[in-house]
């Protein structure tokens, strides 16, 4: 009899645990349950909410800035690996405020690269705060920068002003490789590389862009690779997106097929996908809170 009543109290204690973590999962926003790096892109969070199968598709680093990257992060990785420890609680501050306003997380590898999470940062030619956001940019923006105040250097209304700035760009330009180059040289300078290009594929009319601006969207995308050891959507030129989506669309319908086991983990390349084949026992996606 106390086996019986044990196994049942053990029943009910784990019931109860599922019926709790289930309700706390409805209660999260869509954006917190999608895979990571896929805020605001159309996909299914079936597979982020299944939790007998998972879905991983690896995007590695471009061809075209792998040499960049080394040479970046051999010169920088010292000062990476305590940007994001001193500055955790900045760090995920950010995080959170970029997702509330609908901006994927990974943007905040771009505060890392303006300033290094630092409020103080000023450069030569006046841009301030974490984001480096000029005096008019930032008056525009909504945020006060005169002889009493510069909010540029307050973190939330900083980066509450450049969550709004990047959603604009992002509206424009549907590619957030475009989006860091304008956020880095301005608009017209980047539609101008489009009109000489003839393309609004990065690594094509990146040629007509400054040397800066060229650099600093490589030094994001390295960034991003150095914390995450992979990239996102944040990483990937507009045709490599869809691309990667219709990707992970694709996965999501055949998942649940006889040949895929517990854990699908496909690697991203432009033009194809390749599977590998290999079940995991471990739930591999990582949900981004």
């Amino acid at each position: 009899m106390k086996t019986l009543l044990c196994k049942k109290i053990a029943f009910i204690t784990v019931f109860v645990f599922l019926l709790i973590q289930s309700f706390s999962t409805r209660s999260q926003t869509p954006n917190q349950l999608l895979l990571p790096g896929l805020l605001n892109d159309s996909l299914s969070i079936k597979a982020a909410t299944d939790s007998m199968h998972a879905l991983v598709i690896n995007i590695p680093l471009q061809a075209a800035v792998r040499s960049h990257a080394k040479r970046y992060l051999d010169i920088n990785a010292l000062a990476l690996d305590g940007i994001k420890e001193k500055q955790k609680v900045r760090f995920d501050a950010i995080e959170k405020i970029l997702v509330r306003h609908s901006v994927p997380a990974g943007l905040v590898y771009l505060a890392i690269v303006e300033s290094e999470l630092n409020n103080k940062a000023t450069s030569p030619v006046g841009a301030a705060g974490i984001w480096q956001l000029m005096p008019a940019t930032a008056r525009s923006l909504g945020l006060k920068v005169n002889g009493k105040a510069d909010e540029r250097r307050h973190t939330t209304q900083s980066s509450v002003a450049a969550a709004e700035y990047l959603k604009t760009l992002y509206k424009q330009y549907d590619d957030w490789l475009l989006v860091v180059a304008a956020y880095n040289c301005g608009a017209g300078n980047v539609n101008k590389a489009i009109r000489k290009s003839g393309s609004r594929d990065f690594w094509k009319l990146q040629q007509f862009l400054p040397a800066e601006t060229r650099n600093h969207v490589k030094h994001f995308i390295a960034t991003h690779f150095y914390y995450e050891k992979n990239g996102s959507v944040v990483t990937l030129t507009k045709k490599e997106r869809l691309l990667y989506l219709s990707t992970l669309d694709a996965l999501i319908a055949k998942k649940d097929g006889p040949a895929v086991a517990d854990t699908t983990v496909a690697v991203f390349q432009p033009g194809n996908v390749v599977l590998v084949g290999q079940p995991q026992s471990t739930l591999l996606v990582e949900l981004k809170k």
